[in-house]
């Protein structure tokens, strides 16, 4: 086994962890401030790829990619994922924040059935598996004799570009002080004069916004989009945050790329039925050795 074997499933594994490492950023912020398994948030990028589809199939006249619309789509789609999340936090877990944990992951789970029942029985969505409505250009780079388009290229620095940034606002801003006094200790927060139910709200807000974004660059990526796919990104996505330790961005963002590179470079060595084996199996390793995932984690107790 050499190097120039492996490269390519690792490159692979970057334009698949971009969209692991989106979706865990957003899973860990809730976790960071609730100490919630939301469940449901696999469907906050399920629901906004459909809306992304629809918003494409409307204007778009040609399968080629026309960027201004495709950049507005991406706008209206992290809105609307956003937009989901913080109806699902206002209407669901408000009413619910003190009680059992258990009780809320039940309630997560029953969120995620009802986004994916929702979108199963809406006109023009429906079961069937749906083209995306525009396919990126073709042009792109060899790495190893491998060729690489553009468009998985600005995946990756797009995914990484929003990540840093949700990154500096947690950690450089007021805001994000905000957040994190929430997430140490919401009675005493609340007693500095922070309005921690807006605080909550903003924080679905950017995690299904980040999940609205992995939902346009899965569309053009995969090229098709289904029902049950927020199911398989969510469980990934919560492996992820685990994996790089849960309640922590940057955690989350090296989890996800770390298993995106584990999926690949595991279906290359030992073929597709054995990838997710190879995967969870480092991932047990990982917590064996390292319970807290790879970065630990940074928030309090939940109270």
């Amino acid at each position: 086994m050499t190097w120039g074997v492996l490269v390519p499933d690792i490159v692979a594994g970057l334009f698949l962890g971009a969209f692991f490492a989106l979706v865990a950023v957003g899973y860990s912020m809730v976790y960071g401030i609730l100490r919630l398994i939301n469940f449901a948030h696999g469907d906050f990028y399920m629901v906004a790829a459909f809306v992304c589809y629809s918003v494409l199939a409307t204007v778009t006249v040609s399968s080629r990619v026309n960027w201004g619309n495709l950049a507005w789509a991406g706008v209206i789609t992290m809105l609307a994922g956003g937009v989901v999340a913080v109806v699902v936090e206002r209407v669901v877990y408000r009413p619910m924040r003190r009680a059992a944990v258990l009780s809320l992951m039940i309630a997560a789970l029953g969120v995620s059935e009802t986004l994916e029942n929702g979108v199963l029985n809406t006109p023009g969505w429906g079961s069937n598996f749906l083209p995306f409505p525009v396919t990126p250009p073709n042009s792109g780079f060899d790495v190893l004799s491998v060729r690489y388009t553009w468009t998985q290229l600005g995946i990756v620095v797009i995914a990484a570009a929003l990540i840093l940034a949700v990154h500096l606002l947690v950690n450089h801003t007021m805001l994000g002080t905000a957040m994190r006094a929430v997430a140490q200790d919401r009675v005493a927060a609340t007693l500095l004069g922070i309005n921690v139910d807006r605080v909550i709200s903003l924080v679905f807000f950017l995690g299904g916004a980040l999940a609205g974004a992995a939902a346009v660059m899965a569309g053009l990526y995969f090229g098709q989009i289904n029902y049950l796919m927020g199911f398989s990104i969510g469980l990934q996505a919560f492996t992820a945050a685990v994996l790089g330790g849960i309640g922590n961005v940057a955690g989350a963002a090296v989890g996800g790329l770390l298993l995106g590179i584990l999926e690949s470079v595991g279906t290359g060595l030992f073929g597709a039925q054995w990838a997710l084996m190879f995967a969870f199996g480092a991932l047990v390793l990982t917590l064996w050795l390292r319970p807290t995932g790879l970065l630990g984690e940074r928030v309090g107790q939940r109270v």
